[in-house]
Order: structure tokens, then sequence, then C-alpha cells
């Protein structure tokens, strides 16, 4: 899950990371007073969570009262990434010598969190990475050993920075790796950290994704920032179809029966089981198939929910069959998906002989649930064709 700017630089306020005046705006009277407060020239920034504000003209610049109201009102329509914002932050304009980047994140190769470090800043790191690659450097640290701020001084250092300006940037890059660790983070980013003129440092621009998973260990927090239960918060604000999954999946607390994204293809996918979501879903598009959604299912759902993702995702404009498909499953009943599923095509209207183009669930009770299937006429598998094998099939149906 995603953060906005303003939140992520709460966040970083909280562990004493240098920050600018500002403050989120909601309309251009509000601009207006923000910008007579700093006192001086300032920055437009569009709240959005998706990336590119810069080159979409979403980012702009003011040095009267007057022109932060009516850059605001420039602002607020632009869509980044499909994309409008949410609200506006107003900062101080600061008189920047010298950018560099910071980030850390996770090494899912290596399984350790990485931090990037480069003294060219403000522009794209992946740009860094492979035109300068002197310029950038790579930093794993344990998440068992404790941390330390020789770590943040080697990556600095290893790029050239030295002296004052090691020395000042030390403690920043050490609190974003305390930060990332503390919260779950899956991505802290600084982008960029400023030296000013004056020779102090500060935080220009930050970016937070914290795992999913972890809300339920920092519900204070989020509530803390404003981050609402029903905020998805992926790289945009959650479609109605996504918020209605999540309601689904939220009324039964057996099992899992959703955590959907919504794409816009045709085949609708009821798949999960041990990281089986994600191997079927590449799967189908690598047979050319197109996904109308992810989703996740597992841990023996009821067959109301079972049911109800179904209809949920049969109902989905341009939705024209759907696959279910699993791993092979221990702790999931294949009879009581079976039932959801096909429950869920009539409760829908649907025939599931014509609507379901596979079933693939081998696994407990899976000769209870393959006897249900034959009674419905619905094309079935075991555990002897593969995951992929059955994605074509599916994929071949449409």
């Amino acid at each position: 899950m995603r953060f906005y700017e303003y939140e992520s630089k709460a966040l970083f306020r909280r562990h004493g990371m240098p920050l600018g005046e500002g403050q989120v705006v909601n309309s251009s009277a509000e601009a207006r007073a923000a910008a007579e407060a700093i006192g001086g020239p300032i920055v437009i920034k569009s709240q959005v969570l998706s990336g590119g504000r810069m080159k979409a003209g979403a980012v702009q610049f003011a040095d009267t009262p007057d022109e932060a109201a009516a850059k605001y009102d420039f602002v607020l329509p632009i869509e980044v990434g499909g994309e409008t914002a949410r609200s506006v932050l107003i900062e101080a304009k600061s008189p920047v010598a010298h950018e560099y980047f910071v980030s850390v994140t996770w090494d899912g190769r290596r399984k350790l969190p990485v931090l990037l470090f480069s003294d060219m800043g403000g522009i794209d790191i992946e740009e860094v990475a492979e035109t300068h690659p002197e310029h950038l450097s790579r930093t794993h640290f344990s998440t068992i050993l404790p941390l330390s701020e020789r770590i943040a001084k080697e990556a600095i250092s290893s790029v050239g920075v030295s002296g004052g300006d090691l020395n000042r940037l030390v403690p920043i890059v050490y609190k974003l790796m305390q930060v990332f660790l503390q919260y779950d983070l899956t991505l802290a980013e600084i982008n960029p950290v400023a030296k000013l003129e004056d020779g102090s440092f500060i935080v220009l621009d930050g970016h937070v994704d914290m795992e999913a998973e972890a809300r339920g260990d920092h519900k204070k927090l989020l509530a803390e920032l404003g981050i609402g239960d029903d905020e998805t918060r992926l790289a945009r604000p959650p479609t109605e179809f996504e918020l209605e999954g999540a309601r689904l999946n939220a009324v039964d607390h057996r099992g899992v029966a959703g955590n959907v994204v919504e794409f816009d293809g045709n085949l609708g996918l009821i798949i999960g089981a041990g990281g089986g979501s994600l191997t079927l879903f590449d799967a189908v598009r690598k047979h050319g198939g197109k996904p109308a959604n992810y989703c996740e299912i597992g841990g023996n759902p009821s067959v109301g929910k079972a049911c109800n993702l179904t209809k949920l995702i049969l109902g989905k404009p341009g939705v024209e069959k759907i696959a279910v498909m699993m791993n092979v499953v221990s702790n999931t009943r294949v009879d009581i998906v079976a039932r959801g599923v096909i429950k869920g095509c009539l409760e829908a209207g649907k025939d599931p002989s014509e609507v379901i183009t596979i079933f693939r669930i081998p696994g407990a009770w899976e000769d209870e649930g393959f006897k249900i299937l034959e009674k419905y006429g619905v094309e079935y598998c075991d555990r002897s064709v593969s995951m992929y094998e059955a994605a074509g099939r599916a994929v071949a149906k449409l």
C-alpha cells in the first residue's frame, strides 16, 4: 500500500528528518493562505499515488499568494497516470545547491533489504544506474543484526561523498533505514535529499510503500495519518470493484476470497494457493489471455464467500468467462469451493458449464468436488494437469 507524499513526510518528521515548511490544502483560498504564511517563493505539488508529476505539469512554482491560488486551480485537474489529485501540498521553495537520492527497498533474490544511494538525485534512478553506474551504491543489510550508522556511512562514501556533506547525510539515511524496518515497508525513498545553499540538508520529496499484510500491526499509525481501512492504496485509488471485493472478504472471517485488483480483460480469475495466484495470472497472460482481475482464494473460505466472489467477478463489465484455478491445496476443501462457484454462477443467471472455462483445484475432498462439477457439466482437471496447461485451456475457450 502506497502513501501520499504528505503522509510519507509526516512519517519522516516523526523520526526527526529535516523537512521544509508546508501545508496540505483543498481549495485555492487555502492555497493562498498557505502561501501567505510561508511568505516567499513556493512549490505547488499535486498529491497523487503515481509517479511522473513533474513531467505531467502537476508540480508548479509561484512567487505570490495570488499566483499560488491560480496554480492550485491549474494543478488540481491534471491527470497523472490516470489519477487526479486528492489534495495539493504547498511548500516553501528551497534554494538547492546539490541533490542526492536515497532509497531502501527489498531484494527478493538476496532476501535482504538493500540501501541505494546516489549523488545524482532529482532524476530517475534507473537512468543513473544505466548511464552513470559509478554514482550509485547498493548496500545490503541484515534484518536480524543491530542496525548501525556505519552501514549508511559506507554506502554514501562509496560514491565519493566526504567531509561535512557525508556527516550531514548519514543521520538522514540511517533514519530512513530505521523507518523501513520499523514499519514493515517495501519501499522508503527520498528523491531528492537536497543540500541547500547555506550548507544545510532537507528532504524535498518522499515516497513510502508498506506491505499490505502489515496494516494490522500499524493500525495506530495509519489512523493517525488518516489512512482509512477501506483504502487499498495501490499505485492509484481503489476502484469500486476492488472496494466491493474487500467488503465481501471482510464479512466472513473464514478463509480468503478477495484481495481483488481490477484489470480490463475479458477472463475473470478465481485463483490462489501458496503463490499460485501470481503464477496463474502470469500463465494466463503468457498464453495470450487478458485477465479481468487478479484475486486470491484459499484458507478454506465458506461457500457463501466463494459464491459472492464469483458473482462479483461475473458482474464486472467485459467479463465473458471465468477460470477457477489453484495450486494443490491441503487446507482448502475442493468441494466447498466448487459449491460456492457453482452457486455464484447460478445466482448470477449463468450456466456454469458455459461460463466456467476450467476448474483446476486438486487437493482435499477433490473427489466430492469433481462430482459436483460433473453434475453441472463443468470441465475440471486434477494435479496431472499443470497450472500452466490449465491456464492455456482457459484462454483457448475464449
